[in-house]
């Protein structure tokens, strides 16, 4: 990230980037929920949790890059160390606790940073010491500060690595949350989608909750999922993971998971509602069958960490070899 930022004060840097990694393929745009996409694959939360480097990171192919989570307050989130990778799983615990520097910042440099490159989401969240029976003026108010700013927005009401913040996703928490959320979109001409992000970690019966509230309620679609607390069938020694303790689990281990909660909101809603899916995505092959899973749209992360920058435009590259051969 920091060579990044070394680039912009380097002569022809970012479009030598850009026309490396990014270029354009043929059949793989998309309309999802009003807005169109160059492309289904986007940067998912926790990168860029400032808002500080979505166009640097457009350059790589992305779509659309979702800043945050954002919380109305700045905070400093959990104490070091807090990031660990498992390379014999290709996957990463961790433990952040929602670092970021607040809304209002996120909303200042994306006013400042012209043109912009890609579309940008923000996923925002409660900050860690707002009591859960309030979180609802937390989203609310994050929502207004970035309303103007993005393309549209993702209720994080999943991270495993803030207290409590799980318990949200109860069906009254959300639908309170829901409730002040849809009150400023009916107070702006522009009406912004908004989607919800879920744990894997849920049982079914709790995912069927959240979707039948998300249809009545005039949620935009799904984001599934966000990080696992599950440390099953891992490579890595156990001790090794025991050493490391709590946080929420990313990459390859993730991928069945995710892609299962993909098939089931997909199934459930006969298709009208759009999914995002997230969750281990470490091949281009795993891309598409996301995509046939019943994904309108993928976000990798982990797999950019482990597959280095061209994995966008492998990605997309193996997309529209496989839509070309479709059509024949």
């Amino acid at each position: 990230m920091n060579l990044l930022k070394f680039c912009r004060f380097v002569p022809l840097c970012r479009p030598a980037i850009r026309a490396l990694y990014s270029p354009r393929f043929k059949g793989l745009e998309r309309d999802v929920f009003g807005i169109k996409f160059k492309n289904p694959v986007g940067l998912a939360a926790g990168f860029d949790k400032n808002g500080d480097m979505y166009n640097d990171l457009a350059n790589f192919g992305f779509s659309f890059v979702e800043i945050g989570s954002l919380t109305p307050k700045a905070q400093d989130g959990n104490p070091l160390p807090r990031c660990f990778r498992l390379p014999k799983d290709k996957a990463i615990i961790n433990r952040m606790g929602i670092n970021n520097k607040g809304a209002r910042y996120a909303a200042n440099m994306l006013i400042k940073e012209k043109p912009v490159r890609c579309k940008v989401a923000a996923s925002i969240t409660k900050n860690a010491v707002t009591p859960n029976g309030v979180a609802y003026k937390d989203y609310e108010k994050s929502f207004a500060i970035l309303y103007d700013f993005v393309d549209f927005v993702v209720l994080n009401v999943s991270c495993p690595n803030v207290k409590d913040l799980t318990e949200l996703q109860d069906i009254d928490s959300l639908a309170e949350i829901f409730e002040h959320i849809n009150t400023v979109r009916r107070f702006n001409d522009d009406p912004k989608p908004v989607l919800l992000k879920v744990s894997p970690d849920i049982p079914l019966e709790q995912l069927d909750e959240i979707i039948d509230l998300a249809l009545i309620s005039g949620i935009d679609g799904l984001v599934a999922t966000n990080t696992t607390r599950s440390r099953e069938n891992l490579k890595t020694s156990p001790k090794v993971v025991e050493s490391i303790g709590n946080g929420g689990l990313s990459g390859a281990p993730l991928y069945e998971r995710s892609k299962a909660f993909v098939q089931h909101i997909h199934a459930r809603t006969k298709g009208i509602l759009p999914i995002i899916a997230c969750g281990g995505i470490m091949t281009p092959k795993q891309a598409l069958e996301m995509l046939d899973a019943g994904a309108s749209l993928i976000e990798i992360y982990t797999g950019f960490i482990f597959n280095g920058p061209a994995y966008v435009k492998r990605i997309n590259r193996y997309l529209a070899k496989a839509y070309a051969r479709r059509k024949k």
